[in-house]
């Protein structure tokens, strides 16, 4: 077992073993029996590649063999930030049928992110691309080799740099089919062990690790999959990176592959893109958030399209406004889902066959009858149905404690292991109803930002004396940051130089704020604490104005 990790309470796993939650299969073995099942379906499309469950198998074996080969085994932790490519899905397969764990990190991470991935999480290995969306992801890659003596292993998927493994010069170590063999017969993978590493939006620092175990995760991609109404028909489209939590097992790519169903990825977040390649491969189900909806709702763009396949457009990350949930049944003739949940476990999702009050104005509930939800006050008491409260869950796929962090678990986790969400919400009977975050953060289209992380960069400026982010209003992505600045005296600073300092921090794009306003003093309460809901009013108020003039 994994140290650094905290487990359920062995009366409570017992209790999920009866009842038949925890299936002891491995990630992989998952996948090992729908390959089995469907040898010749085709599992997988990216791009011009078509990949059955037989091609999955194959070549995830002989790159586990490959990995095997550089002296990667069970519970190595891996930084794996690919994009949605088709070796972010048989690197993921290979190193969770090893038992290895992926330390799943996004396109958009950068050097601070990333140092703290591999610092916290002992990673022994860091897979990138070579060139992504016009960035190179190899001098970075070396800053990290330099930095950290554990890193012994860097791969890259296309032209490698100096000291660092190409793709195919890994691969080339696989050896023959017998060798291939005998390197995973010797294998020995425990599901009750940690698969994978997902990263919180970080609430009050950089992303925290959560360590997800092969059963429990086993177990999320199922009931998520079975509220979705998957099956082996499904045809299930991948828009968002593939390393969230959302588009990997909720129900996401692991939901689909759990029933034998195919896994489009699609190309970009372009209209014509998506909507061409529903029409092409008969997507039945699409996974996408707000931004993205609202902008389908306001264009004519998808109606060139044949998209009669589709039945389901989900929507996570962020509430979507039960009129857009109500224009897309019109429109495009699906059902809208949300789900509503975390990477920490509990996954809420409105049913398909609720009834459309439901489905146009709830969160969900729970996907498993044994999710445990109470609504609390700021007291910790239980508040009446219909009340607002923080939201505290435990379960048989909501962990007991983040990756070495014993004092952020003594406040995330309650004495007797409910896990503080964070997020306000009400419940009526089993659902939930959200009305916002306990914590600061700003919901940007479904990327959670840190308000006190990007505060302590922006405090790193010079002309900086005190500095306070809040969520203003946008129409597309819901919220986005505006930083509000006290400079220090004689001092100035606009709004191109804070980005361009910021950048020069290296952190990921989507933490920047997207506006500023430099202002004299912050609004107080009377124990000198900055007032930020008076902020957001000031800000909302001044966008209105603006919109108007």
């Amino acid at each position: 077992m994994l140290e650094g990790c905290t487990f359920w309470p062995k009366d409570r796993a017992q209790r999920y073993r009866d009842a038949g939650y925890w299936e002891g299969m491995t990630l992989w073995e998952m996948m090992a029996r729908t390959v089995n099942r469907l040898p010749d379906k085709v599992a997988l499309v990216v791009g011009d590649r078509r990949e059955t469950y037989r091609d999955l198998d194959q070549i995830s074996a002989r790159l586990a063999s490959a990995l095997l080969s550089k002296g990667i085994g069970t519970l190595d932790r891996v930084v794996l930030q690919l994009p949605n490519i088709a070796e972010f899905v048989h690197y993921y397969l290979a190193l969770v049928r090893i038992g290895a764990i992926p330390v799943l990190a996004l396109r958009a991470h950068r050097h601070t992110e990333v140092r703290h991935f591999i610092r916290s999480s002992g990673a022994v290995a860091y897979v990138v691309p070579d060139i992504a969306n016009k960035f190179d992801y190899r001098p970075m890659a070396a800053e990290m080799q330099q930095e950290f003596a554990s890193l012994k292993t860097v791969i890259v998927v296309g032209e490698a740099g100096k000291g660092q493994l190409s793709h195919k010069q890994v691969m080339e170590a696989a050896g023959d089919e017998a060798t291939v063999a005998a390197r995973l017969a010797k294998l020995k993978v425990d599901a009750e062990d940690v698969a994978t590493m997902l990263l919180t939006g970080g609430t009050t620092s950089l992303s925290k690790l959560i360590p997800r175990t092969h059963q429990d995760y086993v177990l999320n991609a199922r009931l998520c999959a079975t509220a979705a109404g998957f099956d082996e028909n499904t045809v299930f489209m991948a828009i968002l990176p593939l390393g969230h939590n959302y588009n990997l097992a909720s129900p996401g790519m692991f939901g689909t592959f759990y029933f034998g169903g195919k896994v489009v990825v699609a190309p970009s977040t372009n209209m014509t893109d998506i909507f061409s390649l529903v029409e092409k491969e008969k997507v039945t189900v699409i996974a996408a958030v707000v931004p993205l909806i609202a902008s389908w709702m306001a264009s004519t763009e998808p109606d060139r399209f044949d998209l009669s396949s589709l039945k389901v457009v989900q929507n996570g990350g962020a509430r979507l406004a039960p009129e857009l949930r109500r224009r897309l049944m019109t429109r495009f003739g699906c059902t809208p889902q949300e789900v509503y949940g975390t990477a920490e476990g509990l996954i809420n999702m409105t049913r398909l066959d609720d009834p459309e009050d439901l489905l146009l104005n709830s969160s969900g509930s729970p996907v498993c009858v044994d999710d445990e939800i109470k609504v609390v006050d700021d007291a910790g008491n239980e508040v009446p149905d219909g009340e607002a409260g923080e939201l505290l869950t435990r379960g048989p796929y909501t962990v007991c404690g983040y990756y070495n962090a014993a004092k952020i678990n003594a406040e995330a986790f309650t004495e007797d292991g409910f896990y503080r969400m964070g997020d306000i919400v009400r419940k009526h009977g089993r659902y939930l109803y959200t009305e916002g975050r306990r914590k600061d953060l700003i919901n940007r289209g479904g990327e959670k930002i840190s308000c006190e992380e990007v505060e302590n960069f922006i405090l790193m400026h010079p002309a900086v004396r005190s500095v306070s982010l809040v969520a203003m209003p946008d129409p597309l992505f819901g919220e986005k940051a505006c930083a509000f600045v006290i400079l220090k005296e004689g001092k100035s600073l606009a709004f191109d130089e804070l980005i361009a300092f910021l950048r020069g921090l290296k952190i990921a794009s989507f933490k920047l704020p997207e506006r500023l306003e430099v202002v004299p003093q912050f609004p107080l309460s009377p124990v000198g604490k900055i007032l930020k809901r008076q902020l957001r009013d000031e800000i909302a108020a001044k966008i209105e104005k603006e919109g108007k003039a």
